[in-house]
């Protein structure tokens, strides 16, 4: 049976808090097998015999707006498709292993278009740099920090009206992978 994760943006900032009992609750109520949540900030691994992850993102985002009472932006990925995330190479492994840069995927509902990773690209400062791969962005950054690069606030990013998206932690993805081995 093929098994997802479902990458959830927003549990656990602000008032959208959510133990992860009952969001596991929520996933079982939707008929999933093996469901878990890795750490509190959204990530659920479940297993199902669907096989259309833009159906299964929006099921699930329908079912928690019931339950929660709130929207929930849902990202779903194969097991396969998130190790194949874990594993690339868009940095040199350098720059991708130095512990004073932080890489972070940013997932998205579908890919960019084209002016979009151009963009995307084009913003990229000293410390920023971003590769873009099919429904997922990479963004190296060159510091200890993650909320000092400006590039988040910068004119140029809004002007390209990216789609919603949820971002997740390089070495969180990994650990993820690690502790949930495919089946």
């Amino acid at each position: 049976m093929p098994q997802y994760v479902a990458l959830l943006r927003g549990i656990n900032l602000g008032r959208r808090r959510v133990r992860m009992e009952d969001l596991r609750a929520c996933f079982e109520a939707l008929k999933f097998r093996h469901v878990a949540t890795f750490i509190a900030s959204g990530n659920v691994l479940f297993a199902t015999p669907a096989a259309d992850d833009a159906r299964l993102a929006a099921r699930i985002a329908a079912h928690l707006e019931k339950s929660l009472g709130y929207p929930v932006d849902t990202f779903v990925r194969t097991r396969a498709e998130l190790a194949a995330v874990v594993a690339a190479e868009p940095f040199s492994r350098r720059e991708k292993l130095d512990p004073e840069h932080i890489v972070t995927v940013g997932f998205l509902g579908a890919p960019p278009d084209a002016a979009q990773a151009a963009g995307l690209a084009a913003i990229a400062t000293p410390k920023d740099a971003f590769h873009v791969a099919g429904r997922e962005f990479y963004w190296l950054y060159r510091g200890d920090r993650t909320s000092d690069s400006p590039v988040w606030s910068s004119p140029a990013l809004r002007a390209l009206e990216l789609p919603t998206m949820t971002m997740r932690n390089l070495n969180t993805l990994r650990r993820l992978v690690a502790e949930y081995p495919a089946e």
